[in-house]
């Protein structure tokens, strides 16, 4: 088991290790999106690119960014991921909405 703790909802959830992180957020009631991604996101299929977070810390405990998210996030900051293409080994801070 892991935390994940969102810095801007100040909330922190338990999650098992290997867990997506945007399942994780949105069974929890957070709010991943802009009002964009609430009209065109793809359901988490890593098809759309608007479940983009910043991972403020525990970077090391995430999975290798996917080839999608390589193009998606070419020239946004290396802590930038996409929720749906990223799995939580261990305890992590996220910021929603970067």
């Amino acid at each position: 088991m892991t935390s994940i703790k969102f810095v801007k909802e100040d909330k922190e959830i338990i999650a098992a290790n290997g867990a997506n992180l945007r399942e994780k957020a949105l069974q929890n009631g957070i709010d991943i999106y802009t009002l964009r991604g609430k009209l065109v996101n793809c359901g988490g299929y890593g098809q759309c690119g608007t479940c983009i977070v910043e991972i403020v810390e525990g970077m090391e405990n995430l999975s290798p960014k996917t080839l999608f998210e390589e193009r998606k996030l070419k020239r946004k900051p290396d802590s930038y991921r996409l929720a749906c293409q990223t799995l939580v080994n261990g305890a992590i801070s996220v910021k929603t909405k970067p």
